[in-house]
């Protein structure tokens, strides 16, 4: 009997510490499971981090509502910092230009402004249906304050697409061209800066220069408009702008005229002279309206543009035409050689054209006021010219001009 119950108990014995190990087992699981349900104590198992799904926070990083937050906090400070300028300028007190740095001029130049001149171009050579023009336009007008009264056609519906309608042409009688001074502005628009040219530095606007070497390129076009060379002094930074003095006693001076995008977008020569020589600098298409004029140094240098070099009666004359946004397209209308806003250029690059043939040694002549070429929509228009010392601008920085209108007299 003892012999049994021995048998008995050695046979209970591992199956109740069984039962027992499985009871611990299972409650250490449950433990377990209650433990993970705790946010504060949840931990990924083997990799000694918490649990960002367990905490309720996205592990998955949302870059575009990143960019905007960052993107629209840097608009408010800016913004911000450009209100009380505002302020100041309106109590008197001069505030020095917020000009960009060689980053911000960097990122700027990445945006696809080449290519989207293109679509732009190609957009307005879309014939509109004839239900469609008259609400389009009138948006544009309504937007640009455009004077329709002026347009030699005024019945919106005979444009058939928006680069007829950007190209417009005027009445005859409503810019009468004066005739009692040397020099008339070639387009309608604003006066960005004028005056003499100091130390080979042009201002864009004020407190904003330009180099003048930069801007036109080297001096080899002088050849061509039978300028005398003189020798050049490289160390001296005034050297290449005496080169473009012929005439002794003469100074250089310039003008700037901004052509928004509700002008009227075709420009004239502003004065009698013959133009012998063009040169045409690729590059970038990046705004050139007053703010970012005052933003970017050099922007007219970093901008395509085209330079019609020659003379007038008192020396030196070169009008340039500067591309913008959407402007990629600059035509003159007596040049069907002239391609802009190609698909790929060099940077730094320059195209070289002589208007100068043996048939003819005087290049192309213009009147003062003759239609000379036309931009898709708003851009820039570059007067360098060659006066007497005594030449004197009757302007105003910032006002508006109309094709036509005197710049200034002797």
């Amino acid at each position: 009997m003892a012999g049994s119950l021995g048998k008995v108990c050695a046979y209970q014995l591992p199956l109740t510490a069984g039962r027992c190990g499985s009871d611990w087992l299972l409650l250490r699981a449950q433990r377990a499971r209650q433990f993970q349900k705790w946010p504060w104590c949840s931990l990924s198992s083997g990799r000694g981090r918490f649990n960002a799904a367990s905490l309720g926070l996205q592990a998955r990083v949302r870059p575009f509502p990143l960019l905007i937050a960052t993107g629209g906090g840097y608009m408010g400070y800016d913004q911000y910092g450009r209100y009380k300028d505002r302020e100041l300028t309106k109590i008197g007190i001069e505030v020095p230009p917020r000009i960009a740095n060689e980053t911000q001029v960097a990122l700027y130049k990445t945006i696809p402004t080449r290519l989207l001149s293109r679509a732009w171009g190609r957009l307005n050579q879309v014939e509109l249906p004839t239900w469609l023009r008259k609400p389009v336009y009138s948006l544009y007008i309504w937007t640009f304050g455009v004077n329709m009264q002026e347009a030699a056609v005024e019945d919106l519906i005979q444009y058939r697409n928006l680069g007829e309608f950007f190209r417009r042409k005027l009445k005859p009688a409503v810019r009468p061209v004066c005739n009692s001074h040397c020099v008339i502005s070639p387009a309608d628009g604003k006066i960005l800066h004028f005056g003499r040219v100091r130390n080979c530095e042009v201002e864009q606007v004020k407190g904003v220069t330009y180099s003048l070497e930069t801007f036109l390129g080297p001096h080899t076009w002088a050849e061509a408009i039978n300028c005398t060379i003189k020798p050049s002094n490289e160390e001296d930074p005034s050297s290449f702008q005496d080169l473009l003095v012929t005439k002794e006693g003469n100074e250089l001076f310039h003008c700037v005229v901004y052509l928004a995008p509700g002008d009227y977008h075709c420009f004239h020569s502003p004065t009698d002279w013959r133009v012998a020589h063009r040169r045409h600098f690729p590059g970038s298409l990046m705004s050139v309206n007053p703010g970012v004029a005052r933003w970017i140094k050099e922007l007219f240098c970093h901008n395509e543009r085209v330079v019609l070099s020659g003379e007038w009666t008192h020396g030196f004359f070169s009008l340039t035409a500067v591309g913008a946004t959407n402007v990629g397209s600059i035509r003159i209308y007596f040049d069907k050689e002239l391609r802009t806003n190609s698909p790929r250029y060099s940077k730094g690059s320059y195209n070289d054209f002589s208007y100068l043939s043996n048939n003819n040694q005087e290049g192309v002549s213009m009147r003062k006021g003759e239609h000379l070429g036309e931009f898709n929509l708003g851009s820039t228009i570059v007067l360098l010219f060659e006066a007497p010392h005594d030449f004197t601008f009757n302007l105003k920085a910032g006002q508006k001009i109309r094709y036509g209108e005197p710049l200034g007299t002797m």
